[in-house]
């Protein structure tokens, strides 16, 4: 413990730098980012004002993701956020995703995680401190209006 402080100062501090490492580690190292051979459906998103974008491919059977790929080129917030969203998708259902994304829009919105959504989101959850910097939630959002419009393709195709 750093002298000084009292615990939930330190606390916090500890938690904010275990964050921050697991974000860097994302934007450094991203996993899915390759595009898939073969997608079910793919999106894609851009932020005019930075300019950071992101492709999303997505595999489904039988109402499943089977495979993710989320790539393109951004901040680390943007990669990082890519990143952990792909980790999660693998196996869920199209309601399961859409609800991991409402989660994680609510999330940036507020900051404020509560315990259902932190369990929901894993690792992403340590994107929610991002919010202290409003300038940077549109970054952390990309990937998630990319999946957005994923899933709608996706429904739509599945309605024609």
């Amino acid at each position: 413990m750093t002298q000084g402080g009292t615990w939930p100062e330190i606390a916090w501090e500890e938690l904010d730098a275990l964050y921050r490492e697991a974000i860097l580690d994302h934007a450094r190292n991203p996993r899915n980012r390759a595009p898939l051979g073969s997608p079910t459906v793919q999106a894609h998103v851009l932020n005019p004002f930075c300019g950071d974008e992101v492709f999303l491919d997505l595999a489904f059977r039988d109402g499943r993701v089977t495979d993710v790929g989320a790539y393109g080129e951004g901040c680390a917030v943007s990669r990082a956020s890519a990143s952990l969203m792909s980790g999660l998708l693998r196996g869920k259902t199209v309601a399961e995703t859409r609800a991991l994304a409402e989660c994680f829009q609510h999330v940036m919105r507020t900051g404020q995680p509560s315990d259902a959504e932190r369990k929901l989101l894993g690792d992403a959850e340590a994107l929610a401190g991002v919010t202290r910097f409003p300038v940077r939630v549109k970054c952390a959002l990309l990937a998630w209006e990319a999946l957005d419009e994923a899933l709608n393709q996706y429904e739509k195709g599945r309605k024609s």
